[in-house]
C-alpha cells in the first residue's frame, strides 16, 4: 500500500527572523503511516511558524520522508537529493526523515554530503531542535544534525495540537511498531518494537480532527489490530473497544483502520464489523503467501487454513464486508507449487482489492541471506499471472455494485467539470456530478458503472448530518 504524498498543511506565515528556513515542503513516501508522519511533521513546523511552499522550488526546507520497504524506494531518496540542487548551484536545507532514516543513518550523509538532517520515525518530534543545529554548522561544514535514536517515550506528546485538516478523511496514527519479525521485514528494526498510544490521547486526538472538519478516520498501525490500552475508566480495551468509543464522538461518520494482522483478530473485533455502524466493511489482512511452506519460511506465524478461517468469521459477521490484501511473489525458495498455492488462496478468498509486490531483499533481514534467490524474470512472470487474477476480481466486485445505492464522501475535485471524487464504504473511488454537493458532504448515490478502478455514480440525495 505504498504512495508518494506531498504534504499540504495550511500554516502561518511568521518569518524566521533569525535567518533559520522560513518555508517548507514535506514529500511523504510509502505507508499511509508516513503520510501521517508526514502530515504531523508539516503541523509542527507551522507551530514553529514556518510556511508551507507550494512546491519544493519555493522552498528553503525540503523533508523527504522516506520509506524502506523496498530497494527502489531507498534508491529514489538519494535521486530526489541530487535534484534538489537548484541551477545557480544553491539548495535548501535538506532533511531525510522516516525509515531510509533510521536504517541508513550516518550512510546518508557520508553518500549525500548535500544532506543536513537525518530524523528517524521515532525522533521527528525533535526536528526543531535538529533544523536549529543545521542552521548553526558552520558554512561548508559536512556534518548532519542526525537523530536516529527509538526512545521508550512517546513522541506524540511532544507535537503540537491537530491542526484543521484539507480534506474530509484523515489518519491516528495510534500503533507503532512490531515484535512480528517476518523475515522479509524491516519494520522491527526501523519502526522499534510494538507500543500502542493511549485510550486517552487517541480520544483527544480525534475529537481534534472532528472539530477541524474531518467526517473519516483511519486508525493506522504496523499491526493494528494489536492495539491494547485502559480506557478513561481503567478497563482494558482492545481495538475494538476504542472504536465503540471514537464512533460516539458526534459528527464522526466513518471508521476504518489498517494495518491488521490475522493472528490479532479477535473475535471481538469481528463483532465489531457487525455491530457498528461507524466501521466501515472493508478490511485490509495481508496473507503474503498461500503456500503454508514459504508461510513458514516467512515467519508469518498463520497457515493457509487459519488465515481462511478468519476470513470465514469475518464474512459470518458482516457478509458484504470488502477484502483486501498483500501478496510477495519470488520469496527465497519459492516453486512453481508454491505459487499456485497463491492463486489458490486469492481464489478462494476472492479480494474487492490487493496488492501485489515481487519480493525484494532488504539488508539485515534474514530473507536476504537465504539461498534460492529467485530470478527477476520468474518473479516478473508470477507477479502478472497473479495480478491478472487479483485485477479480475477487483473488476468482478466493483460490477457487482452497479444498480446499487450507498453513501460516498466526497474527498476532491475530479477532472471534469463539477465533477466530485469520493469514497463508497468498501474504500471504492466514486465519480459523481451533483452541482448542489461540496467537499465534505456524504451523498447518496446510485452506481451508474464500473471500470477495474473506479465507479461512476448518479448523485441522489445529500446527507445531512
Amino acid at each position: 500500500m505504498n504512495q508518494t504524498t506531498d504534504t499540504l498543511v495550511p500554516t502561518s506565515s511568521a518569518p524566521d527572523a533569525e535567518g533559520g528556513p522560513r518555508r517548507y515542503f514535506v514529500t511523504s513516501f510509502g505507508c499511509q503511516m508516513n503520510v501521517y508522519d508526514g502530515e504531523r511533521m508539516g503541523e509542527m513546523l507551522a507551530a514553529q511558524g514556518m510556511e508551507q511552499a507550494d512546491a519544493r522550488e519555493d522552498a528553503d526546507l525540503v523533508i523527504l520522508n522516506t520509506c524502506h520497504i523496498r530497494e527502489k524506494a531507498v534508491a529514489r531518496v538519494y535521486s530526489d537529493i541530487g535534484r534538489l540542487r537548484r541551477e545557480d548551484g544553491s539548495k535548501p536545507m535538506i532533511a531525510v526523515a522516516g525509515c531510509v532514516a533510521q536504517a541508513e543513518g550516518e550512510e546518508i550523509a557520508r553518500r549525500a554530503p548535500s544532506v543536513d538532517i537525518v530524523v528517524g520515525p521515532q525522533a521527528y518530534h525533535r526536528l526543531p531542535q535538529l533544523i536549529e543545529q543545521a542552521r548553526l554548522n558552520p558554512s561548508g561544514s559536512r556534518t548532519a544534525a542526525i537523530d536516529t535514536d527509538m526512545p521508550a517515550a512517546t513522541k506524540f506528546g511532544a507535537l503540537p495540537a491537530r491542526a484543521r485538516q484539507p480534506r474530509p478523511s484523515a489518519f491516528l496514527t495510534v500503533q507503532e511498531g512490531c515484535d512480528k519479525f517476518c523475515t522479509y521485514c524491516v519494520v522491527p528494526y526501523t519502526r522499534g518494537a510494538e507500543i500502542s498510544r493511549p485510550f486517552t490521547d487517541l480520544v483527544e486526538e480525534a475529537k481534534a480532527l472532528v472539530d477541524g472538519g474531518v467526517r473519516e478516520i483511519t486508525l493506522l498501525g504496523q499491526n493494528v489490530n494489536a492495539w491494547m490500552g485502559d480506557d478513561d475508566k481503567g478497563r482494558s480495551r482492545g481495538l475494538e473497544g476504542l472504536i465503540a468509543t471514537l464512533a460516539d464522538i458526534a459528527g464522526l461518520e466513518r471508521i476504518r483502520y489498517t494495518t491488521s494482522h490475522p493472528n490479532d483478530m479477535t473475535d471481538a473485533l469481528i463483532a465489531a464489523h457487525a455491530e457498528i455502524p461507524q466501521l466501515m466493511p472493508y478490511l485490509h489482512l495481508p496473507v503474503q503467501s498461500g503456500s503454508d511452506r514459504i508461510l513458514k519460511a516467512m515467519n508469518r506465524s498463520h497457515d493457509a487454513a487459519s488465515y481462511l478461517a478468519v476470513i470465514d468469521k469475518v464474512r459470518a459477521a458482516k457478509p458484504d464486508i470488502a477484502l483486501s490484501g498483500d501478496f510477495i511473489v519470488g520469496f527465497p525458495g519459492e516453486s512453481e507449487a508454491d505459487f499456485q498455492a497463491t492463486l489458490d488462496i486469492v481464489r478462494a478468498a476472492n479480494y474487492a482489492q490487493a496488492y501485489s509486490f515481487k519480493y525484494s531483499p532488504r539488508p539485515g533481514t534474514p530473507a536476504a541471506d537465504m539461498e534460492d534467490q529467485i530470478s527477476p524474470e520468474i518473479m516478473d512472470e508470477r507477479l502478472q499471472r497473479l495480478q491478472e487474477l487479483l485485477g479480475a476480481q477487483q473488476h468482478a466486485f466493483n460490477a457487482a455494485t452497479v444498480g446499487k445505492r450507498t453513501r460516498v464522501l466526497l474527498e476532491r475535485q475530479g477532472r471534469k467539470p463539477g465533477q466530485l471524487i469520493g469514497k463508497s464504504p468498501w474504500l471504492q473511488s466514486v465519480h459523481v456530478i451533483d452541482p448542489a454537493a461540496k467537499l465534505g458532504d456524504l451523498i447518496d448515490v446510485e452506481i451508474m458503472s464500473a471500470g477495474p478502478n473506479s465507479l461512476e455514480g448518479a448523485a441522489l440525495a445529500l446527507v445531512t448530518a
